[in-house]
């Protein structure tokens, strides 16, 4: 990348800056409305059952911020690694304000520690704050660090071991968040019902009554030292490429 195109670059990250931070207030503004004519008392565990309908719209909303990001990026990007980068940035911004944004709005979460529901594809995600903007924060600090390798014209292969490295990363992150609910949902044998779960009494009952109290953190640690490590290993590479 040249010096011109870096710093046509660096002027988009700025608007990507913004664009973040703008759908983090919109989908905590959704969020505030959401509470309100669920939980006027309050968010906290246990959930309480949404309707079936409701429900449908969530998860369309879901899928559309990730949608959302996605067409940005491929906006934004004019190669494969500038879209990966402004995928992973724009992510990050977005997730990271959401939360500042019902700070300031709610005086929500009261600590980093607070329990949220995270997302529900494919079952529902819960964990403590932190661990979702620690995500957030390594996918920044990813983003950047694409952008500035692309910048000093840093050029390496992805090994198999190391794109390995990086998937079982993300998937010991992934189990994580999901692991009580689909816990729940093997113990009580409702897989076979899946498309039906929001219909079965016995399940709302113990959803109603499910409070999460242990975050598998090792676990969870595990999984950033993969992706972080599997960074540290192309870089290294890429610097003796370089001086090569």
């Amino acid at each position: 990348m040249n010096k011109d195109s870096g710093k046509g670059f660096f002027f988009r990250l700025i608007f990507l800056s913004v664009f973040g931070i703008a759908m983090g207030f919109l989908e905590s503004a959704v969020v505030i409305y959401l509470r309100e004519l669920y939980y006027p008392e309050g968010f906290a565990f246990p959930v309480k059952p949404v309707i079936i309908g409701r429900l449908s719209v969530e998860y369309l909303r879901e899928i559309s911020t990730i949608v959302m990001l996605f067409s940005m990026s491929m906006i934004a990007g004019r190669n494969s690694t500038e879209r990966l980068s402004t995928f992973l940035y724009s992510f990050g911004i977005w997730d990271i304000f959401y939360y500042v944004w019902l700070k300031i709005l709610l005086d929500w979460p009261s600590s980093l520690l607070t329990w949220d529901v995270l997302f529900l594809i494919p079952v529902v995600w819960v964990g403590p704050i932190l661990a979702p903007i620690i995500c957030s924060l390594t996918m920044i600090a990813l983003a950047l660090y694409i952008i500035y390798s692309n910048q000093k014209g840093y050029r390496a292969k992805i090994f198999l071991y190391e794109g390995a490295m990086f998937v079982s990363g993300g998937i010991l992150i992934f189990i994580t968040f999901v692991w009580d609910y689909s816990k729940i949902l093997i113990q009580g044998r409702f897989l076979s019902n899946l498309l039906t779960l929001r219909t079965i009494p016995a399940l709302e009952e113990i959803i109603a009554h499910y409070v999460p109290t242990i975050y598998n953190w090792p676990l969870f640690s595990l999984g950033e030292v993969f992706v972080i490590a599997t960074f540290i290993s192309i870089h290294r590479r890429m610097k003796r490429y370089k001086a090569a």
